[in-house]
Order: C-alpha cells, then structure tokens, then sequence
C-alpha cells in the first residue's frame, strides 16, 4: 500500500536542505524525472518488482493509486513529501503544475516485462 515519507529537512535563513538519507525502504537502482507535462496523465500501470519512492520537487502533482483493495489520491505539494509505491500499486500522475518536477526513485533498472498496465477490476 502506497504511504508518505516526510523528508528531513533543514531550514534556516540560507534556506532549506532536504535530505533523502536512510530512509528509502530501498536500493536506488533508477532515477528519472517527469516535467513539462500538459493536461495528460501519466502512469497507468504497477509492477511486478519495482519499488517507486516520487518526491515533486517543484510545483504540484496528484498521484492517484489503487492496490487492488483501495483507491487514494495524494497531493505532491512539497519537496519533502515522498510518496512510496509498491509494486501492486497501480497508479497515474495528473494535475501537473506548469513548473512540476517529479523525482521518481526506483529500486529496479527499466525492464518492460515488469509493468503490468491493467488496471484493478471495479468491485
């Protein structure tokens, strides 16, 4: 099931230092980003292995996940919000700000036969 991290983070009056340390349940096999999204909605599948840890850090985006048995949509709002995805999380990205970036940290390399891109039946 998909759950939040808060992130540690420093503030003083530099700035702010997020830190992502010891904390991602995780080996960090992959990193991407998504940003200049328009109106689509990314995603659309789970995994069968994969691991996803997606921090925006900068501007906004929806995540709505379902794991077969609940359906919930988080708001990446701040840069030390981290999402965790399982891999039975099936999930699509939307609601992208124009200046959105999501980091997607993953604990597998890109391997196509390990997304499953049916959704959950509807009960």
């Amino acid at each position: 099931m998909a759950y939040i991290l808060d992130l540690k983070t420093f503030t003083d009056k530099r700035g702010n230092l997020t830190v992502i340390e010891k904390v991602i349940p995780f080996d960090i096999k992959r990193i991407f980003y998504i940003y200049g999204v328009d109106d689509s909605k990314r995603g659309g599948h789970r995994h069968h292995k994969t691991i996803q840890a997606a921090v925006c850090i900068k501007g906004s985006c929806t995540i709505y996940n379902n794991n077969g048995e609940k359906e919930e949509e988080f708001q990446l709002d701040k840069p030390n919000k981290c999402l965790i995805l399982n891999p039975e999380d099936w999930h699509t990205m939307y609601n992208f700000t124009p200046d959105a970036i999501l980091m997607v940290l993953a604990s597998e390399h890109f391997e196509e036969s390990d997304y499953i891109f049916e959704p959950y039946p509807k009960p």
